[in-house]
């Protein structure tokens, strides 16, 4: 009979990789000695996938909600990866629960998942690392991507960036099936091949993700990578701790029995308690000393706590400077909604801009610059429009996205500012407005009764581009690229009326093949977007990947030909306009069904034949079966062709034609 792994106590710890997942033993101990196994995981061929972490319940962050704003992530995952009932369900104290999260890779170097921390006046990145984020991360990590915030110069109410460990499989994980890997937390008693049953996985795998052998020592209170082939259970069943006493410390574990498979790991209590007691005598010296010099730097502290871009120039923009603002002494600094990393790369390409000159140019974000009641507002800035964009949260992932696109058919973004916790993007400004106003209002303008909106021309020609855009972000953008909320309010028009696909906040990258399936499918838990675009798979599965935006797509071209919205009403029901297609090209009446489909305000003024293709194309884009829909590149081809025949189309031989008709009814 194998005899139980027994694990080393030691309450301060560390986080995974270098050659991907790499146990780093106790080198997260010394903050003063930085290597690249402290540093972060290592990245491989994928840029990002869903990953877990674990996290105990603690009395400060006992809640999905409050640990979802500790670690940045959405309270209703938590709830539904652990089988809990609400946001603000109670877990009690020291419960292990599981967190999924989506992990990127930072700079081409290292996974993580990124999050933001205020800083209370006795925290120190040791006690941030170790007790505050539990081994998530490591001193070392946060000294590093912390440049502008020294290991012992940190005070209260900074605002800190914490890279929180996690990992993508790798190419031989994928192979043998695994998709995630969860970073799981060893407590007293366990085991590696215990951890394994947990989950369902042999040991041998669990050894290989953190490149350990069976003689390796692996320590209590440290995380570990668990790869998976499915989701974590709802509810982790922790094996009970062994009974058995730990060996004598310095002493190898005796080896031999059935359970020669299983990793040993040593427990030493005494060691692990001497040098506990030394550490935190330690820390106790080095916060009594910072207590008394802090009130000494009570007056620089307040001088230094200024809105980060009223107060500091490009070039500390650039490197990682974060806003601190505090109106007294009894107000909460206002948190950053934007990743420090995201500020460094964005700068370099973006025009960084003060909070005053987009007062001045907004007129201080007056109503009558608000476009549509939204948080977008009109600017002028030396003349030239500009749109003006007020966000919260982390908007990094949306501005590392604009950055690499180039497209005439995407929304160019020019600038940013941060203040106060907001995050404010300069766009250029479309001067006719959104798509939605002009299928649904007339653009939104006063017109008399013989306005037909817009043409069949323009119409063709927004779809020419929207697909020209999606084409783009699908198959020429690296990585490839979903935009997952695309609808007719996205879509600006600019002073010639070609169309711009806005708005990237829930835009992912995917990869072409992978784990995922062909195709770059994905999975989420977390579906949001507008009713009546959202592609069935997507609503009932979760599944992300380039066809939910060529649905989407498909519902704009109806409403490109019809002028309705993607949700009406019929009967006292909602019908979606996805939904009805089907029936408008079914039948032998197809021509007066399509003629009484199309938009009114058109007038009869368009190419039946080429109407019929586009609603034709529609048709096949919202199918329900995703492997029946068109690859975007399909879509484009189509379209090129329906545009090209337009431009041969004389609007004047449909008016010729309609007057011809109408005298005949007459007659």
């Amino acid at each position: 009979m194998a005899k139980p792994t027994r694990v080393f106590f030691f309450v301060f710890f560390l986080t995974l990789t270098e050659g991907q997942q790499l146990y780093v033993n106790n080198e997260q101990l010394n903050c003063d000695t930085i290597t690249n196994s402290t540093l972060g995981n290592i990245c491989n061929s994928i840029p990002t996938c869903q990953s877990y972490l674990t996290f105990k319940s603690s009395t400060n962050h006992n809640t999905p909600s409050k640990i979802s704003t500790l670690l940045n992530t959405t309270p209703t995952l938590i709830t539904n990866s652990n089988n809990l009932s609400t946001v603000s369900d109670v877990i009690p104290t020291d419960t292990l629960i599981t967190i999924p999260i989506t992990c990127s890779c930072f700079n081409n170097t290292y996974y993580q998942h990124n999050t933001t921390y205020n800083i209370s006046d006795d925290d120190t990145y040791f006690s941030l690392a170790n007790n505050t984020f539990e081994a998530l991360t490591t001193c070392q990590a946060l000294i590093a991507q912390n440049p502008s915030f020294p290991e012992r110069n940190l005070h209260g109410g900074e605002l800190v960036h914490v890279p929180l460990r996690c990992a993508c499989p790798t190419t031989k994980q994928r192979a043998a099936g695994f998709k995630y890997l969860l970073t799981y937390l060893v407590s007293m008693g366990e085991s590696i091949s215990s951890i394994a049953e947990i989950f369902g996985v042999d040991t041998q795998s669990v050894l290989d993700a953190n490149e350990i052998s069976e003689t390796s020592v692996v320590y209590y209170f440290t995380p570990i990578s668990v790869p998976l082939k499915t989701e974590p259970p709802k509810k982790l069943q922790r094996v009970a701790p062994s009974p058995e006493s730990p060996p004598p410390p310095g002493e190898t574990p005796p080896s031999g029995g059935s359970g020669n498979s299983k990793k040993w790991v040593v427990v030493g209590v005494v060691i692990g308690v001497v040098v506990l007691l030394l550490v935190l005598g330690f820390v106790l010296f080095f916060i009594c000393f910072r207590r008394r010099t802090r009130r000494l730097q009570t007056a620089e502290a307040a001088a230094k706590t200024k809105t980060f871009y009223d107060s500091t120039s490009t070039e500390e923009v650039k490197k990682g400077s974060l806003d601190v603002t505090t109106t007294n002494s009894s107000s909460t600094t206002q948190s950053w909604s934007i990743s420090s990393e995201g500020i460094r790369y964005a700068v370099e390409s973006l025009t960084v801009y003060r909070f005053e000159e987009l007062q001045k140019a907004t007129g201080f974000f007056g109503e009558d610059n608000r476009i549509k009641g939204s948080s977008v507002y009109r600017a002028s800035f030396k003349g030239d429009d500009a749109a003006v964009k007020i966000l919260k949260g982390d908007v990094s992932a949306e501005i590392n996205i604009l950055k690499m696109i180039n497209h005439t058919n995407v929304t160019r973004l020019s600038g940013f500012c941060v203040h106060k916790g907001n995050t404010y993007l300069v766009y250029e400004f479309a001067e006719n407005g959104d798509l939605d106003d002009w299928l649904h209002n007339h653009g939104n303008k006063k017109k008399d009764s013989d306005s037909v909106g817009l043409s069949w021309k323009q119409r063709v020609k927004v779809a020419h581009d929207v697909a020209d855009a999606l084409n783009y972000l699908h198959n020429y953008t690296n990585p490839s690229h979903v935009h997952k909320n695309l609808k007719s309010g996205n879509i600006l028009l600019d002073g010639n009326f070609r169309a711009k696909v806005s708005n990237f906040g829930l835009a992912r990258a995917v990869e072409d093949e992978g784990e995922y399936g062909d195709g770059g499918f994905q999975l989420t838990r977390h579906v949001v977007g507008t009713q009546g675009y959202m592609a069935p798979e997507y609503i009932e599965n979760g599944v992300i990947s380039p066809k939910m935006d060529v649905f989407a797509f498909g519902v704009v071209i109806l409403e490109l030909l019809s002028g309705r919205e993607a949700v009406g009403f019929g009967e006292d029901r909602q019908v979606l306009l996805s939904s009805t297609i089907g029936q408008v090209l079914e039948g032998d009446s197809v021509r007066e069904n399509l003629r009484d489909f199309m938009d009114p305000s058109l007038k009869g003024v368009y190419p039946l034949d080429l109407a019929y293709s586009m609603a034709e194309l529609a048709k096949k884009c919202v199918i329900r079966d995703i492997n029946s829909r068109p690859n975007i590149s399909e879509v484009f081809m189509t379209l090129s062709k329906i545009q090209s025949s337009t431009l041969d189309w004389d609007p004047s031989d449909e008016l010729e034609r309609s007057k011809s008709v109408g005298k005949m009814s007459d007659s």
